[in-house]
């Protein structure tokens, strides 16, 4: 997994390393390692350091002294470095002095250093900026992002938050092309809108890892992780060992969201699937060995898990539909319309897991306030979502997002939210949503908490798209059909 901790958290970390090591030998380490990241982006880009013309964007506090110290070595190994000083009065002494004994200099002209710069460094805010940029490196940002330069990005790119991920202007903001971080990742730097504007991350060990609580704040999972969550049938296995899923979507209006959610059901991992629903005619002649029925779900048989929503409509059947599903012991995930009819106090009787699914508009609804503050605070809002609701949380969209519900004890952390790493922007498309729903269900089917199953279905489902796409639109299906190849990927050809 890759990990990110809070603001809070880090600085602790770094307080209590930085009392265990001469002054300033924690700055100038995780200076060594911005210098070393930006000779190989150099390296990458021109063959060489010597002669490159760097330019670093300086601020007050300790990000501009990484950069000057950084500026610094690369000045010993041949690069022509420049520091524009945003608060000339304020700027680390050490790092300036480092600086000038290398052979850097204060730029006269930024705007001319700028224009002619193969890499700016940005070390303008570092973790405790807040609102954005001020207007006065506004200017001077565009004019790094104007100049084709290779834009990096000291510890997260200035003008972001680094708790929340939230972008107050994307103006007011660097927009990087790479970002060097030190000792650990910061929530903001694997959630979006922030995510967008950090380019390729790379994390620089400074020490801080026995300092670190155990559990994290958020967690992005990789190929291992997901290899590790995905069932593997035993030869003693049959159809209902494996699991089954049921099935609630569809309408006349939207038939195709229930073949789309059997469609992900199917490739999930599951034994069989159960479908109920008016949708029953599409459904078998696109899977006949779907196990139909015309409803309603508690007369449907046993199953394991419940899926419910996409596609239903609001009329009364899919109210009392969702009622029905949710008053069963089995775990539940509710998607789409199905998520009309959710409330709190609706599940708080439940007693197996329940797994939401909305984009930010139902989240939006779900909350009752406005789609652009979900949008512009995933993680708060996932986080509010799973707290309020008692349930475990997929917010979909550009990130997508994984809360589960506090523990009931307040001296035991939250578990860390999940942030889906996979997927591609072609994945925005009718009926998306319908296959991701019938792969977690399936996936809760056979047993997989629904953390887990929400972790596994999103990193699949994204990755699936990312696999059909290669650079072209997809639709759902071409999704659906590409869950296969993901499952391989993750596992490998002999899982």
């Amino acid at each position: 997994m890759r990990t990110a901790y809070s603001v809070e958290t880090v600085r602790n970390a770094e307080r209590e390393l930085m009392a265990r090591l001469p002054e300033g030998a924690l700055m100038r380490r995780a200076a060594a390692g911005l210098a070393a990241a930006c000779a190989g982006l150099l390296g990458d880009l021109l063959g060489r350091v010597y002669g490159a013309r760097v330019v670093l964007l300086v601020g007050s506090g300790d990000n501009g002294g990484d950069a000057l110290y950084a500026g610094a070595r690369l000045a010993r190994r041949g690069a022509g470095v420049a520091a524009v000083l945003l608060a000339p009065d304020r700027a680390h002494p050490g790092g300036l002095a480092a600086l000038r004994a290398a052979g850097g200099r204060i730029a006269e002209d930024p705007y001319e250093m700028l224009a002619a710069a193969d890499l700016v460094l940005d070390g303008i805010t570092g973790i405790g900026g807040h609102g954005g940029l001020r207007p006065d490196a506004v200017p001077l940002v565009r004019a790094a992002r104007g100049s084709g330069a290779v834009v990096v990005a000291v510890d997260l790119p200035s003008g972001v938050e680094a708790e929340s991920g939230q972008v107050e202007s994307a103006e007011r903001a660097v927009r990087a092309d790479a970002t060097v971080t030190f000792g650990a990742y910061k929530p903001g730097l694997l959630v979006d809108p922030a995510h967008t504007h950090a380019g390729a991350l790379r994390l620089i060990d400074i020490g801080l890892g026995p300092y670190l609580p155990s559990v994290p704040d958020l967690e992005a999972p990789q190929h291992a992780d997901i290899a590790r969550l995905l069932p593997v049938p035993t030869a003693e296995s049959d159809k209902y060992r494996r699991g089954v899923i049921g099935i609630v979507a569809g309408s006349a209006r939207y038939p195709g969201a229930a073949v789309l959610a059997v469609s992900g059901a199917l490739r999930g991992g599951a034994g069989a699937v159960r479908y109920v629903g008016p949708g029953s005619e599409p459904v078998l002649a696109r899977f006949p060995e779907t196990l139909v029925h015309e409803g309603p779900p508690s007369d449907a048989g046993r199953v394991q898990a419940w899926v419910v929503g996409p596609g239903l409509g609001e009329g009364s059947w899919a109210r009392s539909a969702v009622a029905e599903v949710l008053a069963s012991d089995v775990p539940v995930l509710v998607d789409a319309d199905g998520l009309r009819h959710v409330t709190p106090e609706a599940l708080r009787p439940r007693t197996a897991e329940t797994l939401l699914t909305p984009h930010a508009g139902e989240a939006a609804a779900l909350l009752g306030i406005p789609r652009a503050e979900v949008e512009a605070a995933r993680l708060a809002a996932v986080r509010e979502l799973s707290a309020r609701y008692g349930a475990t949380v997929l917010l979909k969209g550009s990130t997508t997002l994984i809360a589960t519900p506090p523990k009931p004890t307040p001296a035991t952390p939250p578990p860390p939210v999940r942030v889906n790493p996979t997927g591609t922007p072609w994945l925005a498309t009718a009926g998306s949503g319908d296959v991701l729903s019938g792969l977690a269900g399936a996936l809760l089917a056979t047993g997989l908490p629904a953390h887990d199953a929400a972790t596994a279905a999103a990193y699949l489902h994204g990755l699936a798209a990312r696999l059909a796409a290669r650079g072209a639109p997809v639709a759902a299906d071409d999704v659906a059909a590409g869950l296969g190849e993901a499952w391989r990927n993750v596992v490998g050809d002999g899982g």
